[in-house]
């Protein structure tokens, strides 16, 4: 890893519809980048989302990372990526509601990392969104994220999904995480998918355009 950005560099897709003040912030997984989520607009069809994609703060192999992996998941390593990694997300929020995107009004999602830093995210930041999109991730130590729950932490509304097959992060460590989170009062929708560690085709786009849809009604 190497060169470490003080900003997050994002990509502003516009809604077809012009006047829509609707957005979807999505974050990447571990050596991806923006350009791996263009596919969004086409495949979701809403013709009223703006999307922002984000590019992590670190370098990795050609993509970028939200913080130093850890095959063991050691916390140690993670935090402290974690941590600046969401201040600076918390940052890019503000800017957000600065420019007419209110947190009301916006979807946060991620992908693997981009998906534990959405859970993150959205478990301390002070506004609430309209909905939480997280895919085949995982949690950095949830008692501690449960320990710093925001005021809205427990109104908002989360979808996360998880492969059966998922070789890189096993299905039942984050079960077990989520399970946590669940009892200490967040609202999670989990879902289970028979894939591996992927976004898994019209079956998985189906089930997170609905509940983007139903978190944001036309």
């Amino acid at each position: 890893m190497s060169r470490t950005r003080r900003t997050l560099d994002s990509v502003l897709i516009p809604a077809a519809d012009k006047s829509s003040r609707r957005l979807w912030i999505m974050l990447h997984g571990l050596g991806d980048s923006v350009e791996g989520y263009r596919w969004m607009p086409e495949a979701f069809d809403l013709p009223w989302m703006n999307y922002l994609l984000v590019n992590a703060p670190d370098s990795y192999f050609g993509g970028f990372s939200w913080f130093e992996f850890a095959e063991d998941g050691n916390p140690e390593v993670m935090r402290p990526g974690v941590e600046r990694s969401r201040n600076l997300l918390f940052q890019l929020l503000d800017a957000q509601r600065a420019a007419g995107f209110s947190s009301g009004q916006t979807i946060l999602g991620g992908f693997s990392q981009g998906c534990l830093m959405a859970l993150d995210v959205a478990a301390r930041y002070p506004y609430r969104f309209a909905g939480v999109v997280g895919v085949s991730g995982y949690v950095c130590e949830p008692e501690r994220m449960i320990s710093e729950l925001s005021p809205v932490a427990r109104q908002q509304n989360f979808l996360v999904t998880h492969g059966t097959y998922d070789s890189l992060l096993p299905l039942r460590a984050t079960q077990r995480q989520i399970r946590q989170l669940q009892l200490a009062g967040l609202k999670i929708q989990w879902h289970e998918l028979p894939k591996e560690h992927s976004i898994a085709g019209q079956a998985e786009l189906k089930l997170i355009r609905d509940f983007v849809v139903g978190c944001l009604p036309v």
